[in-house]
């Protein structure tokens, strides 16, 4: 079971990802694609940390996503990928098109290949203002278009606003 949970800045989309692996009885592998670079975001690192329990596994990549999903990836076991628009701003903040290019076909590619269940997390950035700044709305296009993609190959999708699922794809949460 492929699952795509987005939302805008504490709309609780995380706690949902997390509550749902746990309520899978499986073994959780959670994947963190954060690069904790100042205060604040080392914050919101530690509060993540706290949430999870002590028994997941946890795998800290900020690029090569699709590689670690094939590696990690098995019959009765749950990874939890948090979050996608994380992985993708450290792939454009390093200005190579190509690698950019590799990775995201290399997610998309395996998505659908992947056993057991997979939870991925991202940040939906498109329903505010456009952005003034070329790099931000390339950012917000990237995103977009990344979401379409991941939502065609997942069986459910839900958007979290305020703490409330609203399940756009597939059965209940």
């Amino acid at each position: 079971m492929r699952n795509l949970i987005l939302g805008g800045a504490r709309s609780g989309k995380s706690r949902l990802a997390e509550q749902l692996a746990s309520a899978s009885g499986l073994p959780v592998t959670y994947i963190a694609t954060s690069q904790p670079l100042d205060s604040e975001m080392n914050e919101r690192v530690l509060l993540h940390r706290q949430r999870r329990p002590a028994e997941w596994g946890l795998i800290e990549e900020p690029l090569a996503l699709a590689s670690v999903l094939r590696a990690e990836a098995a019959p009765g076991r749950c990874l939890l990928v948090d979050c996608l628009t994380l992985w993708l701003t450290n792939l454009l903040m390093l200005e190579d098109e190509q690698r950019l290019a590799e990775e995201r076909d290399g997610l998309l590619a395996c998505l659908e290949q992947l056993p057991g269940t997979l939870i991925l997390v991202s940040n939906e950035t498109g329903l505010g203002v456009v952005p003034m700044g070329e790099l931000t709305r390339r950012y917000v296009d990237l995103a977009g278009w990344l979401h379409q993609a991941v939502a065609e190959r997942c069986q459910r999708v839900v958007l979290t606003v305020a703490g409330l699922p609203l399940v756009l794809k597939g059965g209940g949460c």
